[in-house]
């Protein structure tokens, strides 16, 4: 089924997506309007980066925990709660624009129910379309959350002269309560271990989600070799701000067409999934977006003008889009619906701490070299991680098949 058709038929799926569509264009506006406010009341660019180590770093520690919740209770009710939960902390914010300490903490807090959400919702989409829809399901899901996500910055771009940064909050805690009225219409998605009569601890729970990830082969390839593409390739955004400026001596606008290019990339990668996706094999479809994504990097670094590097980053983004589809729709076929939410509030968390890793250490390297080593060095690291993943791979899913 493809992604119109899977939108015009699948009521509950039509409602997930729209709720996602208008949850991510929200975040964009307040994360563009809190980063103008920070920016404009303290004047210092480290107060801004705590702004988004707190977004960023804060879910991925809680990551085992926001995961068993989701398959401790019912999803639907956790994806409501979230959001409304969400909600209420952009309207605080708005209301009270806090100093920066206690704006770090409920941009952490806030963080933190969204990463709740996100395994909550990726466990959900197997629940709500067939098996064989899988790969139109979250390329279509994919290619909706990053349009709006894109599109976000323009629409507060616009916003702004209007209603001002509070405005903005405003309109994103809005967004949070269209997202749960729009949730509230799917059906009961009661966890799969809802017969069991006395339920473990919440840290049981989480425990026995980091254990699985670690003896389920297949599972643990797929989460370590993603670890490695982002721990590598994590400091390419840094790095292309370096290049445009300094090794291609190109304007502002170079910088944002560079950095815009991986986003036109991604939309283009989700779109022909959607369409084309389920024609593919997921285990290939993963190790080719792996190495796009890694030698995109690696050609960038070997880019002679700012068009060259624009058309490496675009191929990159649907590299990206691929093993985002990939991993998302192997880990629903291969982990068992009890599970779902930890594995993927697990992967997740482990992405956000690899992003953080890399910032770091892409910026040491960056500040010891130049921006084209690095992008050398991250596609070259990336793509040694996507020939161990490959060569692990098919021999741990026959073991996971097995077991």
């Amino acid at each position: 089924m493809g992604a119109l058709q899977l939108l015009r038929q699948n009521r509950p799926f039509r409602s997930l997506w729209s709720a996602r569509v208008i949850s991510f264009a929200g975040d964009s506006l307040s994360l563009v309007a809190l980063m103008l406010h920070v920016a404009s009341t303290t004047g210092q660019a480290l107060a801004v980066s705590l702004l988004l180590l707190a977004g960023d770093l804060a879910p991925a520690l809680f990551s085992p925990l926001t995961g068993a919740i989701s398959d401790r209770f019912d999803l639907k009710r956790v994806m409501i709660s979230c959001e409304l939960l969400q909600g209420l902390l952009l309207l605080l914010i708005a209301l009270a624009m806090p100093p920066l300490p206690l704006l770090l903490v409920l941009v952490a807090a806030r963080a933190i129910a969204g990463h709740v959400f996100l395994p909550a919702s990726r466990a959900a989409v197997p629940a709500l379309v067939p098996g064989d829809s899988l790969e139109a399901a979250n390329s279509t899901l994919g290619f909706g959350t990053n349009a709006s996500e894109a599109l976000g910055p323009l629409l507060a771009a616009a916003l702004f002269p209007l209603v001002g940064i509070r405005g903005v909050l405003l309109v994103d805690a809005a967004s949070f309560l269209v997202s749960a009225a729009l949730l509230a219409s799917l059906p009961s998605l009661p966890p799969a271990s809802s017969g069991e009569r006395e339920r473990p601890s919440l840290l049981h729970d989480a425990r026995l989600g980091l254990g699985y990830i670690l003896s389920a082969p297949a599972v643990r390839v797929i989460a370590l070799g993603f670890f490695a593409i982002v721990l590598f390739n994590g400091v390419d955004d840094v790095a292309l701000v370096v290049l445009a400026k300094e090794t291609l001596r190109a304007g502002d606008s170079a910088v944002g067409l560079l950095l815009g290019a991986v986003g036109l990339g991604l939309l283009a990668g989700y779109a022909l999934l959607a369409r084309y996706g389920s024609r593919a094999s997921m285990v290939v479809m993963l190790l080719l977006g792996f190495a796009v994504s890694s030698i995109g990097n690696l050609l960038t670094g070997l880019a002679w003008a700012v068009s060259a590097a624009f058309s490496m980053q675009a191929v990159r983004g649907a590299g990206i889009a691929a093993m985002d589809v990939a991993t998302n729709t192997l880990l629903q076929r291969l982990v068992p619906p009890e599970l779902l939410g930890r594995v993927f509030g697990n992967l997740y968390g482990a992405i956000g701490v690899a992003a953080a890793l890399s910032y770091v250490g892409g910026g040491l390297l960056l500040d010891a070299t130049s921006a084209p080593v690095t992008l050398m060095v991250a596609g070259i690291g990336g793509t040694v991680a996507t020939l161990v993943t490959g060569l692990a791979l098919p021999a741990a899913i026959r073991k996971s098949s097995r077991g």
